[in-house]
């Protein structure tokens, strides 16, 4: 099973999570990386493995990077029955209410096409002192044992 890691920022931090979550994939899984800008919909494949990482722009908007996904998701409304996928977001506790909100968008989006979230949804604070990296490290780790190996068959 291959796995489809899609980022949407809008400073640069969802690629470098992205990179951090791939790194603990590589090892049993062959991942790709995309920014969400530069995908389709239309590839997405329920034999991939789906991992969002977005972030959470102004008042719990898309950063623009997820933005045109985002809208292709809601014009071409694809069929997802058997997308499975798990997302890591990132936010800041400041914003209260909005905390986190880019990340729930994209799950929203998917889970109501079809598609089905696995795992913890991981959330990062940028006011924590914990960097996103890191802490995209550990909860790759968790989301590695539901997705099968590469090997498996």
């Amino acid at each position: 099973m291959s796995v489809v890691i899609l980022y949407g920022t809008e400073t640069g931090n969802g690629e470098l999570v992205a990179d951090a979550i791939a790194d603990v994939l590589a090892a049993d899984h062959d991942p790709s990386i995309y920014d969400m800008s530069e995908f389709s919909v239309d590839d997405l494949d329920p034999a991939d493995f789906l991992v969002v990482v977005c972030s959470t722009y102004g008042e719990g908007e898309l950063p623009s990077g997820a933005e045109p996904f985002a809208e292709e998701l809601d014009d071409v409304q694809p069929d997802l029955t058997g997308v499975r996928f798990a997302v890591f977001g990132l936010g800041d506790r400041v914003y209260g209410e909005t905390f986190n909100r880019g990340g729930e968008i994209m799950a929203e989006k998917l889970t109501a096409r079809g598609a089905q979230q696995v795992g913890e949804h991981g959330r990062h604070d940028n006011s924590s002192a914990v960097k996103p990296a890191g802490q995209a490290t550990e909860w790759a780790r968790s989301i590695a044992a539901v997705v099968e190996p590469v090997n498996a068959s």
